[in-house]
């Protein structure tokens, strides 16, 4: 009789021995169908993918002017594996004229896999980049001496003029959250960091190829894998047309020289910007090549942060430029006609005095004309007002509820979300909610804010939400979106106020006057009729800040405008005039003004202002 004991193991040593070889078959499979990385192991031992890079696409203004373009540029990319032990180390750092020291911490952190987490021995890895052709012109005499080195051509970006800095953007080295955030994207890229750069990089850095190479057992080239079968060739970023006016763009920096400040000039019936300045600003091509970390962290340790874009990001009280919303909320709201009087003492008006005398009474034409303080708090007080105040202090709050929607509808208070500028603030219009922490549900009224009525407070808004409000007045209810890309119909972007149309009439003609007997009689364009209003926003810093808004011509608005001068005193001095120049500018080609663009040009308001 058979052993039980025995039979019953021979089952189990059988069974041992089919699992082992069913482990073997399943490991085979998966090495060899499902995972890749053995097979590409296997294939870097023959064949070196060569990526091919394509040329960024080229930045236009709105006339076709060429502000951005690409100019050759080397990298030199190592593949570990092919480094013998005969490799001229020295002989390599002379002739790319770096130290020995310099050479081993490049290596090393080229097989840091905590920094280069996409390290192989197999793959070309980036030793060097951004050289130009006199940087590696002696060691391309050498390439025969050095296996495993390669010269791969990229491209670099070039700017044709000094200006746009801030709206152009820059191109810098993809970093690890890029690298996780985008499988486009390998170690040693580039990609758009900010402005239009990063805004559009999709669109601009187009679809890179590949060239397969095929090398012989002992690593030597011989040339293409199947006659170049698998190549994929590299396709060009797709060009982008901007908004921009590029001689307005430089006239207006021209003009903010030597001063802290902003403009933003939009066409009002397309929402297209066509200048957007912050000052101070920097020569784009300082941020271009091996010299853009070193300029970038002075930039950013400069006091006067040239790095911020003012033109959206900064806020400023809006000052007496919102005189003008002010009077048309208060028109829809019906605390007020074009004919409704209101008296001024002048200086000794109270609870908040007029800057000079004028006149009493006055309507709302005069009261824009002559920036009466005294009329716009008493039409402020009345529309809050109209329903009294109510139980609890609710019939007041609820009248400044839709006070502050009226104003908010003008694009105050809020980021444009529908736009191509990433950069932005939102400002602020006070909320209920902010004044009941401060003052309780019944402890505030409207003389506890009258300082809203004149564009004080806790009012703040970015140059580019004023220079929208020039183009809502000017399209007499209605603004586009501002944006930057000309190729984007942004037309169905259309934002209707619900202020009437009839109540833009008076207020157009009261910011004419303005240019006519007002703060901006000084500045008259010949054979242009313009409208505007200036305003001097009180600073805790420091000097108040000059500001100015406007359009022209009136009777049928191209251009509409917002200038801010830090520090700089009243807007008539020097908002109003640098408004004007870009009027003459956009709407004639040329500045006439040569005494006066030459006394704004060169007045330094800010000695610490660089222009970088």
């Amino acid at each position: 009789m058979i052993n039980d004991q025995y039979y019953r193991r021979r089952f189990v040593i059988s069974g041992i021995a089919i699992g082992v070889v069913l482990v073997y078959i399943i490991r085979l499979f998966y090495l060899q169908v499902i995972d890749q990385s053995t097979r590409d192991q296997a294939d870097n031992n023959a064949l070196v993918k060569q990526t091919i890079y394509p040329s960024r696409g080229l930045i236009y203004d709105r006339n076709g002017k060429l502000l951005v373009f690409n100019q050759p540029i080397y990298e030199i990319t190592m593949v570990m594996r092919d480094m013998d032990a005969d490799w001229d180390t020295a002989h390599f750092c002379e002739c790319l004229q770096i130290s020995r020291q310099e050479f081993d911490e490049r290596i090393s952190e080229i097989k840091d896999k905590r920094k280069n987490r996409g390290y192989s021995r197999w793959t070309p890895q980036v030793f060097m980049s951004q050289l130009k052709k006199e940087d590696i012109a002696t060691l391309q005499e050498s390439m025969f001496m050095f296996p495993g080195v390669h010269i791969q051509k990229r491209t670099l970006r070039d700017y044709t003029y000094n200006a746009a800095a801030h709206v152009l953007g820059s191109v810098g080295e993809v970093n690890q959250n890029d690298l996780d955030r985008d499988s486009y994207y390998s170690r040693g890229d580039y990609s758009g960091r900010d402005g239009l750069e990063r805004t559009y990089e999709k669109q601009l850095r187009g679809e890179k190829g590949v060239e397969i190479l095929m090398r012989d057992s002992r690593g030597r080239m011989q040339g293409s894998y199947q006659d170049g079968e698998l190549d994929r060739t590299a396709v060009a970023g797709t060009d982008l047309y901007t908004t921009l006016d590029i001689q307005l763009q430089i006239l207006a920096e021209q003009l903010l020289a030597g001063k802290i400040g902003s403009a933003v000039a939009i066409e009002p019936k397309t929402g297209e910007i066509l200048a957007l300045v912050s000052n101070p600003s920097w020569n784009p091509k300082v941020l271009v090549g091996k010299e853009r970390s070193k300029n970038y962290n002075t930039l950013l340790q400069d006091p006067t942060k040239p790095l911020l874009n003012r033109a959206t990001q900064a806020t400023y009280p809006p000052g007496s430029t919102f005189k003008t919303i002010q009077a048309l909320v208060c028109l829809q709201q019906g605390a007020i006609t074009p004919n409704t009087l209101y008296p001024c003492s002048g200086p000794g008006s109270t609870p908040i005095k007029c800057t000079h005398h004028h006149g009493s009474p006055v309507a709302l034409e005069k009261a824009i004309e002559q920036s009466c303080n005294p009329y716009f708090w008493c039409a402020f007080r009345d529309v809050l007002q109209l329903d009294g105040y109510g139980k609890d202090n609710e019939d007041f709050r609820h009248r400044y509820e839709l006070w502050r929607n009226d104003v908010m509808s003008f694009g105050f208070g809020q980021k444009f979300t529908d736009t191509d500028l990433n950069e932005q603030s939102s400002g602020s219009i006070p909320s209920i909610k902010y004044f009941d922490r401060y003052y309780g549900k019944t402890g505030w009224k409207a003389i506890t804010i009258r300082s809203l009525s004149i564009g004080q407070g806790e009012i703040l808004v970015t140059p580019l939400q004023l220079a929208n409000q020039a183009a809502t007045i000017a399209n007499e209810g209605y603004y586009i979106t501002p944006h930057l890309n000309k190729n984007d119909s942004m037309l169905q972007h259309v934002h209707r106020l619900n202020i009437a149309q009839k109540h833009y009439a008076v207020v157009k003609e009261g910011m004419h006057r303005v240019m006519v007997y007002g703060t901006g009689r000084h500045y008259p364009i010949e054979g242009i009729e313009t409208a505007g209003k200036t305003g001097t926003a009180q600073n805790s810093h420091g000097r108040d800040h000059a500001i100015f808004i406007g359009f022209a011509p009136v009777d049928d608005p191209q251009i509409a405008v917002a200038v801010i001068v830090e520090n700089a005193g009243f807007g008539a001095t020097w908002a109003c005039p640098i408004a004007s120049m870009m009027f003459e500018q956009y709407l004639t080609g040329t500045v006439k003004r040569k005494d006066l663009k030459n006394r704004i040009a060169g007045a330094v308001l800010n000695e610490s202002v660089k222009k970088w």
